[in-house]
Protein backbone atom coordinates (compact mmCIF):
# COMPACT_ATOMS: atom_id res chain seq x y z
CA UNK A 1 0.00 0.00 0.00
CA UNK A 2 1.22 3.49 -0.71
CA UNK A 3 2.77 5.05 2.27
CA UNK A 4 0.70 8.77 1.78
CA UNK A 5 -2.20 7.84 3.82
CA UNK A 6 -4.98 7.34 1.09
CA UNK A 7 -5.18 3.86 1.87
CA UNK A 8 -7.36 2.72 4.66
CA UNK A 9 -5.45 -0.51 6.34
CA UNK A 10 -8.95 -1.56 7.87
CA UNK A 11 -9.49 -2.77 3.88
CA UNK A 12 -6.54 -4.97 4.37
CA UNK A 13 -8.96 -8.14 6.17
CA UNK A 14 -10.91 -8.11 2.63
CA UNK A 15 -7.86 -8.22 0.28
CA UNK A 16 -7.01 -11.23 2.73
CA UNK A 17 -10.20 -12.78 2.40
CA UNK A 18 -9.85 -12.84 -1.56
CA UNK A 19 -6.69 -14.66 -1.20
CA UNK A 20 -8.08 -17.11 1.01
CA UNK A 21 -10.85 -17.74 -1.57
CA UNK A 22 -8.09 -18.60 -4.28
CA UNK A 23 -6.91 -15.38 -5.92
CA UNK A 24 -3.15 -14.54 -6.89
CA UNK A 25 -3.54 -11.25 -6.71
CA UNK A 26 -6.02 -8.77 -5.36
CA UNK A 27 -6.27 -5.04 -7.03
CA UNK A 28 -7.81 -2.10 -5.19
CA UNK A 29 -10.37 -0.54 -7.50
CA UNK A 30 -10.83 3.59 -6.52
CA UNK A 31 -13.76 3.78 -7.70
CA UNK A 32 -14.52 6.72 -6.93
CA UNK A 33 -11.70 8.94 -6.78
CA UNK A 34 -10.93 12.52 -5.44
CA UNK A 35 -8.34 13.90 -7.71
CA UNK A 36 -8.47 15.98 -10.11
CA UNK A 37 -10.42 15.81 -13.19
CA UNK A 38 -8.10 16.72 -16.12
CA UNK A 39 -5.08 15.96 -14.47
CA UNK A 40 -5.44 12.79 -13.02
CA UNK A 41 -8.91 10.75 -13.55
CA UNK A 42 -9.22 11.55 -17.27
CA UNK A 43 -5.64 10.19 -18.17
CA UNK A 44 -5.97 7.48 -15.48
CA UNK A 45 -8.98 6.21 -17.16
CA UNK A 46 -7.71 6.62 -20.73
CA UNK A 47 -4.61 4.33 -19.54
CA UNK A 48 -6.15 1.93 -17.29
CA UNK A 49 -8.74 0.71 -20.82
CA UNK A 50 -5.33 0.73 -23.05
CA UNK A 51 -4.09 -1.40 -20.25
CA UNK A 52 -6.68 -4.01 -20.14
CA UNK A 53 -7.11 -3.86 -23.75
CA UNK A 54 -3.33 -4.96 -24.20
CA UNK A 55 -2.81 -7.02 -21.07
CA UNK A 56 -6.17 -8.94 -21.26
CA UNK A 57 -6.54 -8.20 -17.43
CA UNK A 58 -10.12 -7.53 -16.52
CA UNK A 59 -9.78 -4.53 -14.14
CA UNK A 60 -10.17 -0.84 -13.64
CA UNK A 61 -7.15 0.45 -11.56
CA UNK A 62 -4.20 -0.61 -12.89
CA UNK A 63 -2.11 2.06 -11.53
CA UNK A 64 -3.20 1.53 -8.00
CA UNK A 65 -0.94 0.67 -4.92
CA UNK A 66 -2.77 -1.24 -2.75
CA UNK A 67 -2.66 -4.80 -4.38
CA UNK A 68 -2.51 -8.05 -2.12
CA UNK A 69 -0.17 -10.69 -3.68
CA UNK A 70 0.25 -14.11 -3.14
CA UNK A 71 4.45 -14.88 -2.29
CA UNK A 72 5.26 -17.05 -5.13
CA UNK A 73 3.56 -15.04 -7.81
CA UNK A 74 5.11 -11.99 -6.55
CA UNK A 75 8.63 -13.90 -7.20
CA UNK A 76 8.39 -14.95 -10.05
CA UNK A 77 8.15 -11.69 -11.56
CA UNK A 78 10.66 -9.64 -12.98
CA UNK A 79 10.12 -5.62 -13.69
CA UNK A 80 12.09 -2.63 -13.75
CA UNK A 81 11.33 1.28 -13.78
CA UNK A 82 8.13 2.07 -13.25
CA UNK A 83 6.77 -1.11 -14.70
CA UNK A 84 5.30 -1.79 -11.07
CA UNK A 85 2.03 0.10 -12.15
CA UNK A 86 1.86 -3.12 -14.67
CA UNK A 87 2.10 -6.14 -12.07
CA UNK A 88 -1.17 -7.49 -12.54
CA UNK A 89 -0.59 -7.94 -16.28
CA UNK A 90 2.68 -9.62 -15.79
CA UNK A 91 1.30 -11.77 -13.16
CA UNK A 92 -1.67 -12.91 -15.52
CA UNK A 93 0.44 -14.14 -18.17
CA UNK A 94 2.32 -16.81 -15.74
CA UNK A 95 -1.68 -18.00 -14.90
CA UNK A 96 -2.60 -15.97 -11.95
CA UNK A 97 -6.17 -15.56 -10.66
CA UNK A 98 -6.62 -11.75 -10.47
CA UNK A 99 -9.87 -9.74 -8.89
CA UNK A 100 -10.30 -6.55 -7.41
CA UNK A 101 -12.22 -5.05 -5.28
CA UNK A 102 -13.73 -1.26 -4.65
CA UNK A 103 -11.77 0.96 -2.07
CA UNK A 104 -12.71 4.35 -0.47
CA UNK A 105 -10.22 6.89 -2.12
CA UNK A 106 -9.84 9.40 0.74
CA UNK A 107 -7.93 12.67 -0.11
CA UNK A 108 -4.39 13.13 0.57
CA UNK A 109 -3.90 14.47 4.63
CA UNK A 110 -0.45 15.67 3.91
CA UNK A 111 2.40 16.80 1.41
CA UNK A 112 1.51 17.47 -2.37
CA UNK A 113 1.31 14.72 -5.02
CA UNK A 114 4.00 14.50 -7.68
CA UNK A 115 1.70 13.19 -10.28
CA UNK A 116 0.20 14.86 -13.14
CA UNK A 117 -0.54 15.36 -16.79
CA UNK A 118 3.24 15.87 -17.37
CA UNK A 119 3.63 11.96 -17.15
CA UNK A 120 1.02 10.97 -19.42
CA UNK A 121 3.76 10.64 -22.01
CA UNK A 122 5.72 8.25 -20.07
CA UNK A 123 2.56 6.22 -19.17
CA UNK A 124 2.37 5.76 -22.82
CA UNK A 125 5.51 4.65 -23.59
CA UNK A 126 5.54 2.10 -20.54
CA UNK A 127 2.15 0.95 -22.39
CA UNK A 128 4.23 0.09 -25.75
CA UNK A 129 6.73 -1.73 -23.45
CA UNK A 130 4.22 -3.86 -21.71
CA UNK A 131 2.40 -4.52 -25.48
CA UNK A 132 5.95 -5.78 -26.66
CA UNK A 133 6.80 -7.68 -23.20
CA UNK A 134 3.69 -9.66 -23.00
CA UNK A 135 3.19 -9.87 -26.85
CA UNK A 136 6.49 -10.32 -28.39
CA UNK A 137 9.14 -10.69 -25.54
CA UNK A 138 9.94 -14.05 -26.83
CA UNK A 139 9.43 -14.01 -30.20
CA UNK A 140 10.71 -10.49 -31.73
CA UNK A 141 10.62 -11.11 -35.25
CA UNK A 142 6.42 -11.80 -35.02
CA UNK A 143 6.92 -8.20 -34.15
CA UNK A 144 9.46 -6.82 -36.51
CA UNK A 145 8.28 -9.36 -39.24
CA UNK A 146 4.88 -7.72 -39.63
CA UNK A 147 6.90 -4.16 -40.27
CA UNK A 148 9.06 -6.20 -42.36
CA UNK A 149 6.07 -7.86 -44.71
CA UNK A 150 4.36 -4.12 -44.99
CA UNK A 151 7.85 -2.32 -46.21
CA UNK A 152 8.48 -5.43 -48.79
CA UNK A 153 4.67 -5.67 -50.32
CA UNK A 154 4.47 -1.82 -50.44
CA UNK A 155 7.61 -1.88 -52.08
CA UNK A 156 6.72 -4.76 -54.50
CA UNK A 157 3.40 -2.99 -55.50
CA UNK A 158 5.20 0.12 -56.33
CA UNK A 159 7.76 -2.13 -58.48
CA UNK A 160 5.32 -3.35 -60.16
CA UNK A 161 3.68 -0.42 -61.31
CA UNK A 162 7.10 1.24 -62.59
CA UNK A 163 7.50 -2.20 -64.34
CA UNK A 164 3.76 -2.13 -65.82
CA UNK A 165 4.86 1.28 -66.94
CA UNK A 166 8.14 0.47 -68.85
CA UNK A 167 6.88 -2.38 -70.50
CA UNK A 168 3.32 -1.30 -71.68
CA UNK A 169 3.71 2.65 -72.10
CA UNK A 170 7.74 2.67 -72.76
CA UNK A 171 8.35 5.32 -69.80
CA UNK A 172 12.26 5.57 -69.28
CA UNK A 173 12.42 4.51 -65.29
CA UNK A 174 14.93 6.95 -64.34
CA UNK A 175 13.05 9.42 -66.30
CA UNK A 176 9.19 8.85 -65.53
CA UNK A 177 9.61 7.53 -62.34
CA UNK A 178 12.72 7.95 -60.62
CA UNK A 179 11.76 9.22 -57.23
CA UNK A 180 9.39 5.71 -57.23
CA UNK A 181 12.61 3.67 -57.81
CA UNK A 182 14.10 5.18 -54.85
CA UNK A 183 10.96 4.76 -52.27
CA UNK A 184 10.94 0.73 -53.85
CA UNK A 185 14.37 0.44 -53.75
CA UNK A 186 14.42 1.84 -49.54
CA UNK A 187 11.52 0.22 -49.01
CA UNK A 188 12.88 -3.10 -49.49
CA UNK A 189 16.06 -2.34 -47.56
CA UNK A 190 14.05 -1.22 -44.87
CA UNK A 191 12.30 -4.62 -45.35
CA UNK A 192 15.64 -6.73 -45.30
CA UNK A 193 16.52 -4.83 -41.96
CA UNK A 194 13.71 -5.26 -40.13
CA UNK A 195 13.98 -9.47 -41.06
CA UNK A 196 17.24 -9.22 -39.77
CA UNK A 197 17.12 -7.32 -36.48
CA UNK A 198 14.44 -10.17 -35.77
CA UNK A 199 16.31 -13.18 -36.62
CA UNK A 200 19.31 -11.35 -34.46
CA UNK A 201 16.81 -10.69 -31.66
CA UNK A 202 15.33 -14.21 -31.79
CA UNK A 203 18.70 -15.25 -31.52
CA UNK A 204 19.62 -13.10 -28.21
CA UNK A 205 16.50 -14.46 -26.78
CA UNK A 206 17.73 -17.26 -26.74
CA UNK A 207 21.12 -17.26 -25.61
CA UNK A 208 19.39 -15.15 -22.41
CA UNK A 209 17.14 -17.45 -21.42
CA UNK A 210 19.40 -20.25 -21.88
CA UNK A 211 22.48 -18.48 -20.43
CA UNK A 212 20.34 -17.42 -17.42
CA UNK A 213 17.51 -19.97 -17.24
CA UNK A 214 14.46 -18.33 -16.76
CA UNK A 215 11.94 -19.92 -18.24
CA UNK A 216 8.86 -18.52 -20.28
CA UNK A 217 6.77 -19.98 -18.11
CA UNK A 218 5.83 -21.32 -14.88
CA UNK A 219 5.00 -24.56 -12.84
CA UNK A 220 2.91 -24.49 -9.92
CA UNK A 221 2.07 -27.88 -9.34
CA UNK A 222 3.14 -30.80 -10.45
CA UNK A 223 1.27 -33.87 -10.90
CA UNK A 224 2.71 -37.35 -10.97
CA UNK A 225 1.88 -40.84 -12.44
CA UNK A 226 1.59 -42.29 -9.27
CA UNK A 227 -0.52 -40.14 -7.81
CA UNK A 228 -2.73 -39.70 -10.57
CA UNK A 229 -3.14 -43.18 -10.23
CA UNK A 230 -4.64 -43.51 -6.87
CA UNK A 231 -6.32 -40.66 -7.44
Amino acid sequence: MDGDLQHLPEDIPRFIDKINEGYDVVCSWRKTRVDNLFARRIPSRIANWLASKISGVDIHDFGGGFKAYKAEIIKELHFYGDMQRFIPAFASQQGAKITEIPIENIPRPYGKSRYGISRTYRVFFDLITLMFLLGYMTRPLHFLGKAALANFFLSAFISAYILYDRFVYKVPIMVGHAPLAVLAAVLFLMALIFITTGLIGEMMCRVYFESTGTKIYSLRKIYHKAALATD
